[in-house]
């Protein structure tokens, strides 16, 4: 499995961003992407899941109302739309797969349960 985000970049407190991620080398319908965020000298947290067959998604509070996920099945591809930017939401993004039985608590509060990862994309919001 080969996960490949994009879509990072610097903006200013209240602006925008999109970040995408493509997954390619599995079979599997019963699957989950979530983006999940790493700041210096802090844990990585989960910011949102998105849950590929059905198309639920959740969301940690921090960005509810903000970020938006979306899915492009046909792609394999997911987007996060990430409106009214903070400074705190400064961080390195990841993008990781996993069965989606996993369920969006286990999936969002456990990263070391997802098994596949991609390479970060840094996003910095300057206030």
């Amino acid at each position: 499995v080969q996960l490949q985000a994009s879509g990072g970049g610097s903006v200013q407190s209240g602006g925008s961003l999109r970040l995408s991620c493509t997954a390619s080398g599995f079979t599997s319908d019963y699957y989950a992407i979530g983006w999940f965020r790493q700041a210096p000298g802090k844990e990585r947290e989960g910011v949102s899941g998105i849950n590929m067959r059905d198309g639920s998604t959740y969301y940690a509070d921090s960005v509810k109302g903000r970020f938006t996920m979306s899915r492009d099945n046909a792609k394999n591809t997911v987007y996060l739309q990430m409106n009214s930017l903070k400074p705190e939401d400064t961080a390195v993004y990841y993008c990781a797969m996993g069965d989606s039985g996993l369920g969006p608590v286990v999936f969002m509060r456990v990263p070391s349960a997802v098994p596949y990862w991609g390479k970060g994309t840094q996003v910095t919001v300057s206030s």
